[in-house]
């Protein structure tokens, strides 16, 4: 986790999934989204005095010429995270930390139209896998109270792999603090990592902060 490190991000539009509790909802859909060249994205990037670039969304593994977008990243020498909810293969994409965010069963969506769409498709084991099999990466998980860590601990098993518990971050739900204490509490009974909104008490919730 890079929380403090100065970042510049890239936001996708366009997410298969419609978690009820969404921070960012104006990144759900892709028709929210404007089509930029990769020329025009790093020219947005370049001002920034940082090489670490995050690129999240929406589901950022959606977005047409994103591994080009990543090659030409990694040729000018940034640092690149992907936030992902690990539901599609990374393909061999450019990714020196996956920040993987698989949805646990709270994330059920609001709009009922969008309920088995995202029940089908919010945890993708497999595919998690290939994404730690092949990267650094962290397992991030939105957390509403501590029994959730059963489904946690569910996903863990199925993936198969021996997982450091620091790789494991837990944090508030949407635009809130909500139950921190309590969750950072359950961090050091398990010797997880607290994911702070470090931004959210900075910025608050505002788009474009």
């Amino acid at each position: 986790m890079l929380a403090g490190v100065s970042s510049v991000f890239v936001r996708t539009a366009g997410c298969p999934l419609r978690c009820g509790w969404c921070d960012t909802p104006h990144a759900a859909a892709q028709a929210r989204g404007r089509e930029l060249e990769i020329e025009e994205i790093l020219a947005r990037i370049s001002p920034h005095p940082t090489r670490y670039c995050v690129i999240t969304g929406g589901e950022p593994l959606m977005a047409y010429d994103l591994a080009e977008l990543a090659n030409v990243l990694r040729a000018k020498g940034y640092h690149i995270t992907i936030e992902t909810a690990g539901i599609l293969s990374p393909k061999g994409i450019e990714c020196d930390l996956a920040s993987l965010s698989p949805k646990l069963s709270h994330s059920r969506p609001t709009d009922p139209a969008w309920i088995e769409r995202h029940e089908r498709n919010r945890l993708q084991p497999h595919v998690l896998r290939q994404w730690m099999e092949n990267y650094d990466y962290q397992l991030k998980f939105v957390i509403q109270s501590r029994t959730d860590t059963t489904e946690i601990d569910d996903l863990l098993a199925k993936i198969g792999l021996t997982i450091p518990p620091e790789k494991i971050l837990l944090m508030p739900e949407g635009t809130s603090h909500k139950n921190s204490e309590d969750i950072a509490a359950l961090c050091l009974e398990r010797g997880f990592r607290y994911c702070d909104r470090l931004h959210i008490r900075l910025f608050g919730n505002v788009q474009g902060k």
